[in-house]
């Protein structure tokens, strides 16, 4: 079989893998009775809150998507011109030494290019009160963030690579297996590998609240041995929570500010979220859906890098094609993110009405989510186009809305 016919198999494998796992694993319909309309904004905050959110917002995003759109010429840049080549061309070494070099220099060289927008947008969440991290740390941060990156692509390039040089015609099918197993791998050792990198953890102390966790947990039918607490407070003063990993490396991790500052009801509502990813294993299901859209995009790279191969582009056995993968790469993520997110939303939204019908609290689910929010001064009316293609939940006064009409109907 043509290497270009066992990329339509892998294409066709991984695009009905994933269209049947999330038609079966996500929650398509979550709300009883129904999505409400978004609560009206002048019903939750004044008018000062909502237009300095407002404010934030906007320069928030003109400084995110400017850095995004220059990020991705850079790629596109490296990727469609010899520029990329010749750079890949003058570094020495072994082939996969090569390929990790090469994945150092494009991550390193689109980092420098767009780091005058993180500075601006660190500067802008400053003016605003929402870090209280120093320079010295936040540089520290950004190092960590480019290196975790550059070891995780490497990984990936590798095996691509060296699956290419190795099956020159099954190649796609081999990799594409790889690349889906690699998924559920890192997601697997994410909260033992990667977040001790960016946080310490505690457990949470004994008191009432724990107690009430476990109590909430025993509720929800969630097997919890440990509830940590992250030292988030040092970096930001928004709140959060979250579940990550799966089976023996699942863990529920609350920020230490919101053990510290919110109401003991309105930081069970936030558990009570959590604790409903975990009692439908919402990481394992992301992580499945990673996995078929690994198998899925090979199938596609495998595709397109072939068509440009006749075109005198580097082929994939190549390390001078790292930069043309990246920036296939970009685009893909790109094009992807609204159907990611849109997944991302209903699991959210699955979540919340959980955390509603457990804890039977519509006010500190309500008074929760206004804290969240003023926090993270996060718009409570974006723009239709940025919550499509961004918004990994559902904008505030929607999830105010389902817990105003969960109440109403008396849960």
């Amino acid at each position: 079989m043509s290497e270009r016919r066992v990329a339509l198999v892998v294409t066709a494998v991984g695009g009905v893998a994933f269209v049947v796992l999330a038609a079966l694993m996500v929650p398509w319909h979550p709300v009883p009775g129904g999505t409400p309309d978004p609560a009206p904004a002048t019903s939750v905050f004044t008018a000062r809150q909502i237009a300095r959110a407002e404010d934030y917002a906007h320069w928030a995003r003109i400084w995110s998507w400017s850095s995004l759109a220059v990020s991705l010429v850079v790629s596109c840049v490296l990727g469609f011109t010899r520029w990329g080549p010749r750079l890949v061309g003058r570094l020495p070494g072994w082939w996969w030494v090569r390929v990790v070099l090469a994945v150092a220099a494009v991550v390193l060289v689109g980092r420098i290019i767009t780091l005058p927008f993180a500075v601006l947008l660190r500067r802008h969440v400053l003016d605003n009160g929402l870090s209280n991290q120093a320079w010295s740390g936040f540089a520290a941060d950004l190092v960590r963030t480019e290196a975790v990156q550059i070891v995780a692509t490497s990984v990936l390039l590798v095996v691509l690579v060296g699956c290419a040089r190795r099956w020159r015609r099954a190649w796609p099918a081999v990799a594409g297996g790889l690349l889906g197993g690699l998924v559920l791998l890192g997601s697997f050792v994410y909260p033992v590998l990667v977040e001790p990198i960016f946080n310490d953890f505690t457990s949470l102390p004994e008191g009432t609240l724990r107690t009430q966790v476990l109590q909430l947990a025993e509720t929800e039918g969630v097997p919890v041995n440990d509830v940590l607490v992250a030292d988030a407070s040092r970096r930001t003063t928004t709140l959060n929570a979250y579940v990550s990993g799966f089976g023996s490396t699942r863990r529920v991790v609350l920020y230490d500010n919101l053990v510290d500052d919110v109401p003991r009801d309105e930081a069970l509502s936030v558990v009570a979220h959590e604790l409903a990813h975990a009692k439908h294993d919402d990481v394992r299901t992301g992580s499945l859906l990673g996995s078929a859209g690994a198998v899925f995009g090979v199938g596609l790279l495998a595709l397109v890098m072939g068509a440009l191969a006749g075109r005198g582009r580097p082929s994939m056995r190549e390390p001078a094609a790292v930069p043309l993968v990246l920036a296939l790469f970009a685009i893909g993520t790109l094009l992807s993110s609204p159907v990611q997110n849109a997944i991302s939303r209903e699991i959210e939204t699955r979540a919340d009405v959980d955390a509603l019908l457990v804890t039977r609290d519509a006010a500190s689910f309500e008074a929760v989510q206004r804290e969240l929010a003023l926090r993270s001064l996060a718009d409570p009316t974006p723009p239709a186009l940025s919550q499509l293609w961004f918004g990994s939940h559902p904008i505030g006064l929607t999830r105010i809305a389902i817990a105003r009409q969960l109440a109403e109907r008396g849960f």
